[in-house]
């Protein structure tokens, strides 16, 4: 993360929680970035003491002298408390010129950009399998991001796993579907196990059996480019099992279940940033879990 282009050297995290921490292990795993150049923030000082000595970074419990010595920040606190630590004075002071990294679902751009107006701002949507670096993360940026910045930004969430860019009217919908899909692929994933133990497998067979089978089936997809239809119909013969299996889900409407169900949970994501604002305590440290959903 050199500054010879333009790009952010010094990283701080705000909220250092589950996902933060994740993103903060891929990133020193990759070399992205060196973990002197790192600051985190903590709410409790045992927790502040665990990520030094986990990562050899430095660790604060104060969000507004962590972002004072970054160039950019990766703010990961719930969006309920959003508003409470960056819509301040103190904060716009540490953050003026510098890019900030939200993913906090909820929290337009717009809405980031009014409280910090002299900061670069790109709202990211991340998920949990960036804890083992096969995460997906859509970026949404707003206006004078430069390209540098969406570079560092990119570098960042490609270290834990795949990135895109979307406009921000799309990232409800990257709520509903990207972060809480895991929790929907994991019902899934236990309902075929369930199927594979009623017909006598034992459970840890079943549940190793359905896990690979979604995950090969999911590289299959991103590897060859093919629509699922496409796949779906080369293991499908004539009068045979899958057939058989496709017209039971067929029959349960399993297609319209799952797409309603990203259609709540994006109507659900679009109201969650409505209760971000409580008052300006900027040195004040939210619960750091920003990108659940």
């Amino acid at each position: 993360m050199s500054t010879d282009s333009g790009a952010p050297s010094h990283l701080a995290i705000v909220g250092c929680g589950t996902m933060g921490e994740a993103i903060l292990a891929g990133l020193l795993r990759a070399g992205r970035v060196k973990a002197e150049h790192v600051v985190v923030t903590a709410r409790r000082s045992e927790d502040a003491r665990r990520l030094e000595q986990r990562h050899g970074v430095t660790a604060l419990t104060d969000n507004g002298a962590a972002c004072a010595q970054a160039s950019a920040v990766l703010v990961a606190l719930k969006p309920q408390r959003m508003g409470d630590v960056l819509d301040d004075d103190r904060m716009r002071r540490a953050l003026a010129g510098k890019l900030l990294i939200s993913i906090a679902a909820g929290i337009r751009v717009p809405t980031l950009q009014r409280w910090l107006p002299d900061t670069a701002i790109i709202r990211a949507m991340p998920n949990t399998p960036c804890l083992i670096r096969e995460g997906m993360t859509v970026l949404a940026a707003g206006d004078g991001v430069t390209d540098e910045q969406r570079a560092f930004a990119r570098g960042v969430f490609e270290a834990v796993g795949r990135c895109i860019e979307l406009e921000d009217k799309h990232m409800d919908a990257v709520t509903s579907l990207n972060g809480s899909g895991p929790a929907f692929a994991y019902v899934m994933l236990e309902a075929l196990a369930d199927g594979g133990v009623m017909m006598g497998l034992p459970r840890a067979v079943a549940l190793e059996i359905a896990a690979q089978v979604l995950q090969g089936s999911a590289r299959m997809v991103l590897d060859t480019g093919f629509h699922p239809a496409a796949l779906k119909d080369q293991v499908t013969t004539p009068a045979g099992s899958t057939i058989a299996g496709l017209l039971i889900m067929e029959d349960g409407r399993i297609r319209s279940v799952l797409a309603r169900t990203i259609q709540e949970a994006t109507r659900v994501a679009a109201g969650l940033g409505q209760s971000s604002h409580t008052g300006p305590t900027g040195n004040q440290i939210g619960s750091p879990s920003g990108s659940r959903s």
